[in-house]
């Protein structure tokens, strides 16, 4: 994931609007992951003569959320599961990626690119958490899996972030035709409810997600931004790596982008516009919007 805040670039910095869109920096990385995690089982297959137990306990096992006995021991769990998937689940992969990318772009859309990757970490951390806590339920109730991967909770927060934000959005498919987020949003929460085989730790992770992701735009539009902290942390550990003499240069720059961004908020940036060009894209669709009206939702999504 690119959180940088600096002056150098990584390759994937050159795919074309890589640098602001962070649910395609999510997709990237959940895929990487992915296939990293497929070279680590082909080959232990390999070396081991077929022998799952040793991708379970020395890969897997230290990446998926397992059994609340073993959590002290591999507590880093609740940060990774939700980036990972089994190697042999690709379907549920790009399913998941088709998901995050259907809320991901509705949500990055209204508030900007520097609320998506702090959200979807937020409801991970939170549904995973709730996850492990479920498992105190007496009898059959918390019985878990060995292994839990997927960004379930990730994704169940990103769609009700979605229509949370702006709840009368439409996809719009032609001039003519459009789906309700609602409905989409509808749709995804009976598959995932489906899809947990009503296991009750599972939906307490979908709950736990759905509920985090609706307190994060609560928090948005209060005034906080839960999520600059990250950003923050991640332009210093950056930012220690650099040059002397590409700190005065980026310096210089963000002085200039900060100013600029006062100007625009300042003239032409009203919170009035804003739910203007947001009530415009409930009743027609984003495509509906003018240039000038595309180009003062993005400006304001940068400020926050």
């Amino acid at each position: 994931m690119d959180m940088s805040t600096g002056q150098r670039r990584s390759a994937l910095s050159y795919i074309p609007g890589y640098k602001n869109n962070a649910v395609l920096q999510l997709i990237i990385c959940s895929l990487t992951a992915y296939i990293a995690l497929g070279l680590c089982w082909g080959v232990t297959l390999i070396v081991y003569a077929g022998d799952k137990s040793v991708f379970n306990e020395h890969f897997a096992g230290n990446l998926a959320l397992g059994n609340l006995a073993d959590f002290k021991n591999h507590f880093w769990t609740i940060f990774t599961y939700g980036f990972f998937q089994v190697p042999n689940s690709f379907m549920e992969l790009l399913s998941s990626m088709l998901w995050l990318y259907c809320f991901g772009s509705v949500v990055q859309m209204l508030v900007g690119h520097r609320q998506i990757i702090p959200l979807y970490i937020y409801c991970l951390f939170v549904g995973g958490a709730a996850y492990m806590a479920a498992q105190l339920l007496p009898g059959n109730a918390g019985h878990v899996m060995p292994m839990f991967f997927g960004a379930r909770a990730g994704l169940m927060g990103m769609a009700v972030a979605a229509v949370t934000l702006t709840p009368d959005y439409r996809f719009y498919l032609t001039e003519t035709f459009s789906i309700p987020l609602m409905l989409v949003a509808g749709v995804f929460t009976i598959l995932m409810i489906l899809g947990s085989g009503l296991n009750l730790p599972i939906l307490f992770m979908l709950l736990a997600g759905g509920l985090m992701g609706y307190a994060y735009v609560r928090l948005l539009r209060s005034g906080y931004r839960p999520g600059a902290w990250m950003y923050s942390m991640a332009g210093k550990i950056d930012n220690a790596f650099v040059p002397a003499n590409e700190k005065v240069e980026w310096k210089k720059n963000n002085n200039r982008r900060r100013t600029a961004g006062m100007y625009e908020a300042k003239h032409g940036i009203t919170q009035s516009r804003i739910d203007e060009i947001l009530d415009k894209i409930n009743q027609k669709g984003y495509n509906s919007l003018s240039k000038e009206e595309k180009e003062a939702l993005l400006r304001a999504g940068k400020d926050s």
